[in-house]
C-alpha cells in the first residue's frame, strides 16, 4: 500500500515502541515523517529501521517543554512543507499505588500524556489542510476501564481521549479529523517496565486478551488506518485496539 505518498507527518515518541513501529509503518507506505522523541540515539535506531519510499528526518525534544514544541512544530513545517497528519504516541506509564501516590507523579503523568499532546495539537493545526488534516492522539483502555495502581496514569489518558473528542467536535468544520486511539496492553519496553513488585496483580487476569499482548506493529496499523484517507469518514470516535480484553 501507498497510502501516504509523500504525506508531510509531525510523529511524537519515535523513538521506540509503538512510536518507532508508527515510523516505520509510515515510512513504508510512503509518508515523509519529521520523527520526534527526546532519546536521540532511539530516534537513530528509528531511522535505521525505516525502509520504503518515503523519508524521515528527525529532532530531539521534549514534549512537555512548550518553547521546544512551539520550536519543533515550525521545524517540521518547514522540513516536510507543511505538516498534514499528526500522531501523537508520546507517553509515559508507571504504577502509583493510591498510598504512594505523589503529587510529582500526577504532574509528571500529565505533563507528558496530555500536556504534550495538548501542545502538539495547538501547534500543529493552524498548518492542517482544511478537508484533509488529521490528528491521532494514542489514549488507553484504562482511559475507561478500570486497571489498578495506575490511577494516575490512568487519569492522564482519560484526560487524552476527553481532549481529543472535544477537539474532534471543534475541528469538524474545517474538515480536520481526529481520532483517539486507545491500545489495551502491548509488547513495548514502556509497559515491560511496569513491574507487579509487592502488589497483587491478579485483577489484570480478568482483563487480559486471549491474543496475548499486541505488537507494536500492529498498533502501528490500526494508526496508519486511522490516518489515513481509508478512514475519511472516522473522527470523534475512540478507536479501541485490546484484542478484545475489554469486551
Amino acid at each position: 500500500m501507498n497510502r501516504f505518498d509523500a504525506t508531510p507527518v509531525l510523529l511524537t515518541g519515535a523513538a521506540s515502541g509503538i512510536g518507532r513501529a508508527t515510523a516505520v509503518r509510515l515510512v513504508a507506505e510512503g509518508a515523509h515523517v519529521f520523527a520526534v522523541d527526546r532519546d536521540q540515539d532511539g530516534l537513530a535506531r528509528t531511522v535505521a529501521a525505516a525502509d520504503g519510499p518515503g523519508r524521515i528526518v528527525t529532532r530531539a525534544a521534549d514534549v512537555t517543554d512548550e518553547e521546544s514544541v512551539v520550536a519543533t512544530v515550525r521545524s517540521a513545517v518547514e522540513s516536510l512543507g507543511g505538516v498534514q497528519v499528526l500522531v501523537n504516541v508520546a507517553g509515559i506509564h508507571r504504577t502509583t499505588p493510591i498510598e504512594s501516590l505523589t503529587v510529582a507523579d500526577l504532574r509528571q503523568l500529565f505533563d507528558v500524556n496530555l500536556v504534550g499532546t495538548a501542545l502538539f495539537c495547538r501547534e500543529a493545526v493552524p498548518h492542517l489542510p482544511h478537508g484533509r488534516g488529521v490528528i491521532v492522539n494514542v489514549a488507553s483502555s484504562a482511559a475507561a476501564h478500570g486497571n489498578p495502581y495506575m490511577s494516575a496514569y490512568a487519569a492522564s489518558k482519560g484526560a487524552v481521549l476527553a481532549f481529543s473528542l472535544t477537539l474532534a467536535a471543534e475541528l469538524a468544520g474545517r474538515g480536520i479529523r481526529v481520532v483517539p486511539v486507545s491500545p489495551g496492553t502491548v509488547a513495548t519496553p514502556l509497559t515491560r517496565a511496569v513491574t507487579p513488585g509487592d502488589l497483587d496483580f491478579s485483577y489484570y487476569g480478568r482483563i487480559r486478551s486471549l491474543m496475548g499482548p499486541a505488537t507494536p506493529e500492529q498498533l502501528a496499523g490500526a494508526i496508519a488506518f486511522a490516518a489515513s484517507p481509508d478512514a475519511s469518514y472516522l473522527t470523534g470516535a475512540e478507536l479501541r485496539v485490546d484484542g478484545g480484553s475489554h469486551t
